[in-house]
């Protein structure tokens, strides 16, 4: 006797079935139901970031206003004119915290998330000649990231520091009949040093927009229940060619580093550049030799500066002290 009954053929899950030798009523075949698609991998699932919002005011008075939105120093010019209705071009550079012309508060690749932003717009014209009586003129240039490159420091008793008219801040615009803009901060202060001694020049200079709050001094006291700008530990850090990414402020060894490497770039260059440093900071810190470190800087934008191997070896020296502890803020 077999141990399984066979099945009819026409007897079928779906007319008549067999159970335990009886017939059952008549099952009809339903569709399953449909399922919801499987959900994407946790990888995938795009992450809500909060939208990060700056204050902002025009440095020689205006309302407030909030932007944001931006990844790097054009787009934030961007943002700040659209705000105010003005061109772009019409911003020379921006300082944080502060509306005066603090070059030591200047605006660079980094925002802290509490900092408030002052736009300082394009003012006075002015030229003025201008004869190299000494192989240095004293100006240490900087550049705003966006085209601007403009007067950071003025070397006490030089030749520039002789001329009431010629003021910290002030954008160099053109000399003699070429113009500047659009020039990086190490093009500009190339084309200073190589001025002959005994030259006579005319430099075309922009000054800062004066008015409005130009004589009230910072406030020091924001008051009871009022937020006090620039307090924050983390920043914004603005990148030419990536996103904005919120990081960490820098720790004291990085800003020794970058404090020291900023004084070298003065004295070889005569540019300060705080994102350019902190570029090569960066860029030193896990090189274990010079050769390393020069073919780092050969193999990236930098490479465009053309620092020279004295220059590279200098470098290298400042970021060794300070990764060894025998420099300190």
């Amino acid at each position: 006797m077999p141990l399984f009954n066979k099945v009819k053929k026409s007897e079928t899950a779906f007319g008549d079935h067999i159970s335990n030798g009886h017939r059952d009523s008549e099952v009809k075949y339903q569709k399953p139901p449909t399922l919801p698609p499987p959900n994407p991998p946790t990888s995938q699932v795009p992450v809500q970031r909060p939208k990060l919002v700056f204050h902002c005011q025009q440095a020689h008075g205006s309302p407030t206003g909030i932007i944001s939105g931006f990844t790097n120093v054009k787009e934030l010019y961007g943002k700040i004119a659209e705000c105010y209705d003005i061109q772009p071009e019409e911003i020379l550079f921006c300082t944080l915290n502060t509306h005066k012309v603090d070059m030591t508060k200047l605006l660079g690749g980094q925002i802290g998330l509490d900092d408030f932003i002052f736009a300082h717009r394009k003012g006075q014209t002015k030229e003025i000649e201008i004869t190299k009586t000494e192989d240095a003129l004293g100006l240490t240039i900087t550049d705003n990231g966006a085209g601007y490159a403009f007067i950071k420091r003025v070397k006490e008793g030089s030749i520039i520091d002789k001329i009431d008219y010629i003021k910290v801040g002030d954008h160099i615009e053109r000399i003699d009949n070429k113009s500047l803009v659009g020039c990086r901060h190490f093009e500009v202060a190339k084309l200073l040093k190589e001025i002959p001694k005994g030259a006579t020049f005319t430099i075309r200079l922009v000054e800062p927009l004066k008015a409005g709050f130009s004589h009230i001094g910072p406030r020091t006291n924001p008051g009871p229940g009022k937020k006090s700008y620039g307090s924050g530990k983390q920043t914004l850090r603005l990148k030419a060619n990536g996103p904005a990414a919120v990081e960490d402020a820098p720790d004291s060894l990085s800003e020794a580093a970058v404090e020291k490497i900023n004084s070298l770039l003065e004295s070889f260059m005569g540019i300060n550049d705080t994102d350019l440093a902190t570029q090569i900071w960066e860029m030193g810190q896990n090189k274990t030799n010079t050769m390393n470190f020069a073919e780092a800087i050969d193999n990236s934008d930098l490479e465009a500066f053309g620092f020279t191997d004295d220059f590279i070896f200098e470098l290298w020296g400042a970021i060794t002290d300070v990764k060894a502890g025998r420099l300190k803020k």
